[in-house]
């Protein structure tokens, strides 16, 4: 009995022993007397009734369950930009970690190298080491970029590339990618947004990931960004310091809050504007003026809470560096161009527009501030203070002046225009542009006071242009006028055109477009007396000219005529082609749209050889048809650009068969 209860496992009883450690303790339960033995069958266990419970297998353990301030440590510890990238595209979790990380937080090899137990190798494993050839890698960044790990490191960053992001394409995670993918690709230099309704997943996290990881940023665009506010640009101006340039258009949540964080941290910058900008004011203006020693450009749009106070600001602390201005439709004053008249002392280009608050005494007194010495280009548009007293002194103080457009001021007249010519000697251009107080007196008043100066004259949509009886001496009074353009002058008929003639003989770019009124005899003589040579001719919408006018161009300038536009010339039809097929040698574009041409007069100018057409238009010619394929396919041998929409004699078949046989040529069907 004694060897039972010593019953050690070794045997064919259940293993394990007694249920009991004091088997004696086992009686009350098994209602046994304590004579009776107890006896366990070998290994068979009895059937339990229970359910059935399947347990889950091991999970294997995984670096997504570190949190993120772990992994920040792992990635910040990555020995490359390539390392950085293959990481990114693992998930939007380590991407968007990764964004997080700026320049100054990434180990480099020496930090990494001080945190952990130096290597130690003998000098011939390292002279092994050296000499094997290293293993050039090539792959492909978050952007889509090739590279080499040799050609491009983290010190190539200096602002190389480029990246537009339009509409839905603008979020949050693109931003992210181009900030870690663009890192050690050269760096990313010029950044591009332009919102629509589409874009709704752009929010200030975009600008943190570019700030972190674009420290070479030069060039900032925003474009219709509504949901970008104070918070991401100030990211940028602490982290992207090398910014020149910084381009807001209708942003209306960034405030001078953020631009003058851009000024005080952003000292390169060089150019700056502010359009449709709500929120951007005088205070702007101010630390700008302050902060920026090289602001040479500024562009001011449409920004309601800009005023004389922020513009006099500007000008007073920075108008020895800015070169360039632009202001348009804003509310400012007199006060504004007198100050800019004053303190413009290197001002280069100056561009006005829709300033409606400003009287003559603001143009008067502009330009007589004597600020404008170095001034060559001068643009005023829709400013109801320009009159012919301003003009005057306008040109007396810019001596230097060689471009000058004006547009839509309904005070100035002849008076005023030829003042403007005694005084600006310099001048070389001149547009005037819905000016309907000039008339032909004012015109050849111009050519007069210019004389040998003026290089390209321009007369727009001028209403007041009609032939008058006006006498002018039969000398050459402008013999340096090489550009004349008159477009759209409905009034303008053929004595004015003969006049010109007469005064300018060394024309040799015409452009007179929309002349309804002039007809041959009024062309004819602007063509036989130009002595230099035409180049370009432009008399598309001259519905009233004929062949005779070609003949003639082709007959006189035939060695030196390169475009030639007929465009709505109804009277113009084969002779014209063939007169072109004779006699021109180096003409590359011709437009004969709208115009009498047929199938012969195509299949003429195909078979002219010296000619090499780059660009012909044939749209709307309703008498060309299938029968000029195998011209307009000989043609197709120089050609880069053929125009035959609205031919309704060219079937679609031959249309197709143009298309595959003239793939190098760009056609328009």
């Amino acid at each position: 009995m004694s060897e039972l209860f010593d019953f050690s496992g070794a045997s064919d009883f259940c293993p394990g022993g007694f249920l009991y450690q004091k088997p004696k303790e086992s009686s009350p339960f098994l209602s046994l007397g304590s004579h009776v033995d107890v006896y366990f069958p070998s290994r068979k266990r009895s059937r339990i009734s229970a359910p059935f419970v399947v347990s889950e297998p091991k999970q294997q353990p995984s670096i997504e369950i570190l949190p993120d301030e772990c992994l920040f440590e792992v990635f910040r510890r990555l020995p490359g930009g390539q390392e950085r990238s293959n990481c990114a595209c693992v998930s939007k979790r380590w991407l968007m970690l990764l964004s997080s990380i700026s320049r100054d937080e990434i180990c480099t090899s020496s930090t990494t190298a001080q945190s952990v137990e130096p290597e130690i190798r003998s000098v011939s494993q390292k002279a092994d080491e050296s000499a094997k050839p290293k293993e050039k890698t090539e792959f492909v960044d978050l952007n889509g970029v090739k590279s080499d790990d040799e050609e491009c490191t983290e010190s190539d960053s200096q602002g190389y590339l480029s990246r537009c992001l339009e509409g839905k394409k603008a979020t949050d995670v693109r931003l992210a990618a181009i900030s870690v993918g663009t890192a050690s690709r050269g760096g990313l230099g010029k950044l591009s947004i332009r919102g629509n309704t589409a874009t709704n997943r752009l929010t200030n996290l975009g600008l943190k990931a570019i700030s972190r990881g674009c420290p070479s940023l030069k060039v900032l665009s925003l474009w219709n960004v509504s949901s970008v506010s104070d918070e991401g640009l100030s990211e940028i101006a602490t982290g992207c310091c090398s910014l020149e340039k910084l381009e807001l258009y209708r942003c209306p949540a960034i405030t001078d809050k953020a631009i003058t964080a851009i000024a005080m941290n952003c000292p390169n910058l060089r150019s700056v504007t502010f359009e449709s900008c709500s929120n951007i004011g005088d205070e702007s203006l101010k630390t700008l003026g302050s902060y920026c020693p090289n602001l040479n450009c500024i562009t001011l749009k449409s920004c309601p809470l800009v005023g004389d106070q922020g513009i006099a600001s500007l000008f007073s602390s920075a108008g020895h560096i800015i070169t360039r201005a632009n202001l348009q439709a804003l509310n400012i004053s007199d006060v504004s161009l007198a100050v800019i008249g004053h303190y413009g002392s290197v001002m280069t280009d100056l561009t006005i527009n829709a300033l409606h608050n400003v009287n003559e005494k603001g143009f008067w007194v502009m330009g007589k501030g004597q600020g404008f010495q170095k001034l060559r280009s001068l643009s005023i548009t829709s400013c109801q203070g320009v009159s012919d007293a301003s003009l005057d002194v306008i040109g007396k103080g810019c001596p230097n002046l060689k471009m000058f457009v004006l547009q839509k001021c309904p005070r100035v007249s002849d008076n005023g225009v030829v003042s403007f010519a005694k005084a600006a000697g310099s001048l070389e251009s001149l547009k005037l542009d819905e000016i309907h107080r000039i008339t032909q007196r004012g015109v050849f008043g111009i050519l007069a006071n210019f004389g040998g100066k003026l290089k390209s004259l321009v007369l727009s949509n001028c209403m007041g242009l009609c032939d008058v009886g006006y006498g002018f001496p039969s000398v050459s009074l402008c013999s340096s006028l090489r550009s004349l353009t008159i477009h759209n002058c409905p009034g303008f008929g053929d004595l004015g055109l003969s006049m010109l003639g007469r005064l300018c003989p060394k024309l040799t770019h015409v452009d007179l477009s929309g002349l309804q009124g002039v007809t041959d005899s009024g062309v004819l003589p602007l063509v036989q007396r130009s002595e230099a040579g035409l180049v370009k001719v432009n008399l598309s919408g001259c519905i009233n000219l004929t062949d005779n006018v070609v003949v003639e161009i082709t007959k006189v300038h035939g060695e030196t005529l390169e475009i030639l536009n007929v465009e709505g010339c109804r009277y113009i039809s084969d002779v014209s082609l063939m007169a072109i097929s004779r006699n021109c040698s180096v003409l590359c574009e011709v437009d004969v749209s709208q115009c009498g041409v047929t199938d012969s007069g195509i299949s003429i100018l195909a078979r002219a050889e010296q000619l090499s057409l780059q660009i012909l238009s044939l749209s709307g010619c309703s008498l060309v048809s299938d029968k000029s394929f195998p011209f307009l396919k000989m043609l197709g041998k120089t050609l880069v650009g053929l125009n035959i929409q609205n031919c309704l004699g060219i079937s679609y078949a031959a249309i197709n068969l143009l298309l595959e046989q003239l793939w190098r040529c760009d056609v328009l069907s």
